[in-house]
Parts: C-alpha cells; structure tokens; sequence
C-alpha cells in the first residue's frame, strides 16, 4: 500500500481521484495517515478473534456478555466497532440483510446442489484477521474447493480491494482459471475491480448469502488451523515476519498435511488427481 502511495504525484495533470483509481487504491486512501490502535484493544480484538473462531455465530451483543463474563468491561458498539475494523460478523442466516453495498452489486450464490468435485471448478476467496505482538493484518487466501489446495496468499495491512484482485491474479496467473469464483458480499470482493477481474477471465461469480456459514465452512476452517496452528503461537514483530510465518505455514499445508475428507491425501496431492485430463498441476 505505501509503495502505491507512493506512485500518486499530486502536481500530476491527471486528478488525484483517476491516479488512486489507475493505482488500484481508494481516493480517500490517498490521504489516511493510519491511527495506531491501543494496547487494551488490541488484546480486545486478539480476543474478539479467538471466540469468533469458536463460536462464529456470536454477534456484538453476545461477544459483549461473553467478555463481560470474563471480567472485562466493555460496551456492545465498542465491539462491534472493533469487528467492524476485523472485518468480522457473525456466521448465521440472517434474513432481510442481504441488503447490497452502495453502488455495489451482489451476485447469487451458485454452489447450492452443485457437486463440485474437480480441481479448478470452483475457487474460494476469503480474508481474515491476523493477530501481531503490536498490531494487526489481513491475510487473504484463494482456495480450490475440491482439493482445499491454497493457490494463492497474501498479508496486507489493509482491506483494500486491490489485494483481492492481486492474490486472484496471481491465482489464475499459476494455476490457469477456475469456471466459478465464490466470495463472501465484502466490499472488496463485490467492489467494480474485483468483479471485473472475475469476469475477464470468463469466470462466474458466486456470493455466500450474508453471514451464511454454510455456504464457505471449509474456508473458515482453514482458517482455524492457521491460527491455532501457526498465528496463536507467535507474535510476530512485523508484518514481514507474519508473511513468512504464513507462507511457511500454508506450504506446509499443501504439500504434508493429509486430509480425511481427501482420502488421506494432501492438498497438492489431491488438485494433482482432481486437475481435468491434459492439464498439469502448479
């Protein structure tokens, strides 16, 4: 993000608003000089985000009374301006919220009765909270349905659009396109770029209904294997540090770590036996 900062030149004759929009950045992203985040809430989110992972169905009221219960005092719109900022909500089916984004279309969702049992025939995007020793980042993931194979990560400090459209490029850039790529209704994922990228690639979008846990499960736990496994274990001191942990621990994941739901096979294994006839798995 500070690199494409960088690249914005406001003696240029194109408006600020048209270099921000060439550089793949917010306008108002242009001008945010980030506010560093306190160290009581910091250990709120760190705590937010470990009962989200084990009780997903829990909304602002809940997490409220849950952390009341353990001793800390803490109002409902506090956290749930602190979710707001994970970019968590609860995983249930809410009806009458599936009101869109403004300006931002969502799209239905395409994996209901569908069978999906091929390499490449449906990718999942997903981001996530990562916790550090003095601050936070987001990790997004691409994500083959049928094999659990990770084709593509990346760690940002931000939930700009323009990560989601990088990782899903370098997705199709090594691993060639999917026939369907399913999200959940986040703004980056159902904002004009990320749309556009799908689409160029003749690709169908598919969004989960919002708060549907079922409609991406495997997804959130695989993040509860990261976190458990890798995040929770460290603190990283940097957001360099978290990238490599994460990478490290995502390789591991694809190429050692057998699954019961694939026969006991490895990610990378399984996307290799999955791939379509004439095709080579990356």
């Amino acid at each position: 993000m500070a690199e494409r900062k960088a690249m914005i030149d406001a003696t240029h004759t194109l408006s600020i608003s048209r270099q921000a929009q060439l550089a793949g950045i917010s306008r108002g992203s242009v001008y945010y000089v980030p506010k560093a985040v306190g160290a009581a809430d910091l250990a709120l989110m760190r705590r937010l985000d470990a009962l989200h992972l084990e009780h997903p169905f829990m909304g602002a009221r809940m997490l409220r009374d849950q952390l009341n219960r353990e001793g800390v005092t803490v109002g409902r719109k506090h956290v749930g301006t602190l979710m707001a900022r994970m970019g968590m909500e609860a995983l249930y089916r809410k009806p009458g919220t599936s009101t869109k984004h403004p300006g931002h279309e969502i799209y239905p969702y395409l994996l209901r009765g569908l069978t999906i049992n091929r390499a490449n025939q449906v990718w999942a995007l997903d981001t996530t909270y990562i916790p550090m020793a003095k601050g936070f980042v987001y990790l997004t993931a691409v994500v083959d349905w049928a094999s659990r194979k990770v084709l593509a990560e990346k760690v940002a400090v931000t939930l700009e659009t323009c990560h989601a459209v990088e990782v899903l490029h370098e997705a199709f850039t090594c691993h060639g396109k999917p026939e369907i790529v399913n999200t959940d209704q986040g703004s980056q994922f159902s904002a004009q770029a990320f749309v556009q990228a799908v689409k160029e690639q003749g690709c169908k979008l598919s969004m989960d209904g919002r708060g549907a846990w079922r409609d991406n499960v495997f997804v959130e736990r695989l993040w509860k294997s990261v976190k458990y496994e890798r995040v929770y274990l460290y603190a990283y001191d940097s957001v360099t540090e978290a990238r490599t942990s994460i990478t490290q621990y995502l390789g591991w994941h694809n190429q050692s770590r057998p699954h019961s739901s694939l026969g006991k096979q490895t990610p990378d294994e399984a996307y290799a036996v999955m791939l379509p006839t004439g095709k080579l798995a990356a």
